[in-house]
């Protein structure tokens, strides 16, 4: 698993935007500036769509205010899915969306989880991680079900304490 002081990987990624998705690579959506990532299981499902992404979109500004040069969200999804929740949860053009639908981007950062009990089979761990010019500086993971160590909060209480 990815710790702190570790370079962001690099593997192929859609990024999807509004103008559509486009090939790229995690390192160079991750690498530069600070960048607050977060990792849902899926688009669209209950905690994601009504806890995960939202949390950071209603703490843009303060994050933002904190110091953070972009939001991004990964799922295990394709583009398509990507995008429409983008559009659906109206973070479409204000947090950038990676589509990691073969889950290449999950496994290289350690964050693989086997959700196969329940379907989905293998996705993100519900995560978050502070990235500052393409190195973790903080990294959450979630160890239980629900928000907590890997929502907005959570990051504003690591980029204050980095802030001093």
């Amino acid at each position: 698993m990815i710790e702190r002081g570790s370079p962001v990987p690099s593997v192929r990624i859609k990024l999807v935007g509004a103008d559509g998705a486009t090939d790229t690579t995690s390192d160079a959506v991750l690498g530069s500036g600070t960048v607050a990532f977060f990792a849902v299981p899926g688009a669209f499902t209950p905690t994601c769509h009504v806890n995960h992404l939202p949390g950071y979109l209603a703490n843009l500004g303060k994050l933002v205010a904190a110091g953070v040069d972009k939001v991004v969200c990964a799922s295990v999804n394709d583009h398509h899915v990507m995008k429409a929740w983008a559009e659906a949860s109206g973070a479409l053009g204000k947090i950038e969306f990676i589509a990691d639908g073969n889950g290449d981007l999950a496994e290289a950062l350690g964050l693989a989880k086997d959700f196969s009990g329940s379907g989905m089979g293998k996705r993100f761990a519900r995560a978050s991680i502070l990235f500052r010019n393409g190195k973790a500086d903080a990294v959450f993971v979630e160890d239980g079900p629900g928000v907590n160590a890997s929502g907005a909060p959570a990051m504003l209480m690591a980029l204050e304490t980095a802030n001093g």
